[in-house]
């Protein structure tokens, strides 16, 4: 997947075909005010406001607690980028965008705008990280308040993956132990749980995350059935024959290829006979280009804020291997392009 400049009429067409249109402005100006448009209207409750009726911007300003002409400055930029529609004098929020951009609904990505706050002033230090190579390391600089927007953020991002991992893993018949690292929110952990009701399921997270995850996995009703258990994931003993399925979603980018090689062989260790462990992150291209610009925009984002950057689907398989352990069919997920979960067993 790879965004690209739109055009809406034939001119435009015509200028984009030609390389007349200043495409770098196009990426940068336009794209990151876009952007910073839509996270505020998350963060002053705008799209709230435009999802209960239609209303007139100065209804929605006080609503907002906001000021009126800023506000329609702000709403006829949505109606412009397709968020928000105008009609009669009025502003309502796009049907399309009701799925995301309302609290209530199970597919909110509000709580991950909020934390895209912070994300911004991260990529900006992008020149920064290339100078150096030098990576920001967000996780262990984060305060106890990004923390919260953090784990947030990926609870949004996990809704519609982590109940298709429970449809789609193959969880082996009789399992009654998971082990999920670096799981923070749970919210893989509570589907899995869900789905099989003999199943009870321990995260291993960094002290600074335990506390508010174990408020959101208290949230989902699973309070008992999904425990935290506070560790490294580098250096934690995992036991031996201790668990039926070990899951790593979205962890393996924050280690280099030596740490994950590791970390499967003390997996193998910890699983039962039969048991499973599946890795789940976004994917590195095979080669540069390969696959657009998702995987290469989220492997350079991750090698900036963490350790590495993404991983391909060889890697995983190869420290699987090493470990002792089977690779199976990976699973791909439509709601979450990129990312793939891929189950090896022992």
């Amino acid at each position: 997947m790879k965004l690209a400049p739109k055009p809406e009429n034939l001119l435009e067409r015509v200028a984009l075909a030609l390389n007349l249109a200043p495409r770098p402005l196009l990426d940068t100006q336009i794209a990151f005010t876009m952007a910073r448009a839509i996270q505020s209207a998350a963060e002053l409750g705008m799209f709230e406001a435009l999802g209960k009726s239609a209303s007139t911007f100065e209804s929605i300003a006080a609503t907002c607690g906001a000021d009126p002409t800023a506000t329609k400055k702000l709403l006829d930029c949505l109606v412009g980028i397709g968020y928000a529609r105008w009609k009669d004098g009025k502003y309502s929020l796009n049907k399309d965008m009701r799925k995301w951009l309302l609290r209530d609904s199970a597919h909110t990505l509000v709580a991950k705008l909020a934390f895209q706050n912070l994300e911004w002033d991260l990529v900006g230090k992008s020149s920064q990280f290339v100078r150096t190579g030098v990576p920001l390391d967000f996780h262990q600089n984060a305060t106890p308040q990004d923390w919260a927007i953090y784990q947030d953020g990926m609870r949004d991002i996990a809704s519609s993956p982590a109940i298709e991992l429970a449809k789609r893993l193959a969880v082996p018949r009789g399992a009654t132990r998971l082990l999920d690292i670096g799981g923070s929110h749970g919210l893989y952990s509570c589907e899995l749980c869900r789905r099989h009701p003999a199943l009870t399921a321990t995260i291993l997270e960094l002290p600074g995350a335990v506390d508010r995850a174990s408020e959101i996995a208290a949230r989902e009703g699973l309070g008992e059935r999904v425990t935290h258990r506070t560790g490294d994931a580098l250096s934690e003993d995992l036991g031996e024959a201790t668990f039926d399925v070990v899951m790593a979603n979205n962890l393996i980018h924050h280690f280099t290829a030596d740490q994950n090689g590791e970390l499967a062989r003390r997996v193998a260790r910890a699983l039962s006979p039969g048991g499973i462990y599946a890795i789940g992150d976004l994917l590195r291209a095979n080669h540069p280009g390969a696959g657009g610009g998702l995987p290469a925009v989220m492997d350079f984002y991750f090698a900036l804020t963490s350790a590495s950057g993404t991983w391909s689907l060889d890697d995983i398989r190869s420290w699987q291997r090493s470990a002792g352990l089977a690779p199976q069919k990976p699973i791909k997920f439509p709601s979450l392009p990129g990312w793939v979960s891929a189950p090896a067993s022992k």
